[in-house]
């Protein structure tokens, strides 16, 4: 399914701007949930600056009307992005996160060892030898490497590493682990933010109720 050219900018715009569910955003996005969810609760590491889909030709106002009429329907481009393609070389990280580069790799090589140094090369965007010098601890900063989530570190999305850890599952004729995460909560969650949502728009139109009738209480009435 295409995607948007830049899909957590979009999601941030779509987040304020309509009344879309969160899986719908996530969906058209090409985002996992609970990235939406942190963009919402503005949580995400990284602070986006909204890019609205329809002004880029992306998506109708009247596709979102009807994602916001039902929670159920999935939204449609109108066009997707040319796809910039590489053809050779690992994937390009940000100068910023690079020095979380071992953390990542050190996190799926304990979690996740059903996944190929090649999948993780391309995934986190390191050489074949980095990896190996984490996994036998021979690297020369191993004494600080600590593993962590590489979505946390963000180094790729959530649905990134889903697919790649579930693609490495069914090649190792493993059961791919359920991601559990919020589980609980999740639900709750949403619901608290969107009766956030709820509120402030509510609050937002009482004030403005109340302000257009003290102006209208201050206009000078004509004298019979």
């Amino acid at each position: 399914m295409a995607q948007p050219l830049m899909p957590h900018a979009t999601a941030s715009w779509l987040v304020d701007n309509t009344a879309l569910s969160f899986e719908q955003i996530a969906e058209f996005c090409g985002l996992h949930i609970l990235e939406v969810q942190a963009i919402a609760d503005d949580t995400a590491s990284t602070k986006y600056t909204g890019r609205d889909p329809v002004r880029a030709h992306e998506i109708s106002v009247e596709e979102i009307h009807k994602g916001e009429q039902n929670p159920d329907y999935k939204l449609q481009m109108l066009k997707g992005p040319d796809p910039v393609r590489r053809t050779k070389g690992p994937r390009y990280t940000p100068v910023s996160k690079r020095q979380d580069k071992p953390d990542g790799i050190a996190w799926i090589l304990r979690h996740h060892p059903e996944v190929s140094d090649g999948a993780i090369g391309k995934l986190i965007g390191t050489t074949r030898t980095t990896i190996q010098a984490i996994r036998e601890r021979t690297h020369w900063n191993i004494s600080n490497i600590q593993p962590k989530d590489p979505v946390t570190l963000g180094l790729c999305s959530q649905r990134e590493l889903d697919a790649l850890v579930t693609k490495a599952a069914k090649k190792a004729g493993i059961e791919a682990p359920t991601d559990n995460r919020l589980d609980g909560d999740r639900e709750a969650l949403i619901a608290e933010l969107r009766q956030e949502r709820e509120d402030a728009q509510r609050r937002a139109s009482e004030a403005m109720l109340a302000e257009e009738a003290a102006l209208f209480a201050s206009r000078p009435r004509e004298e019979d």
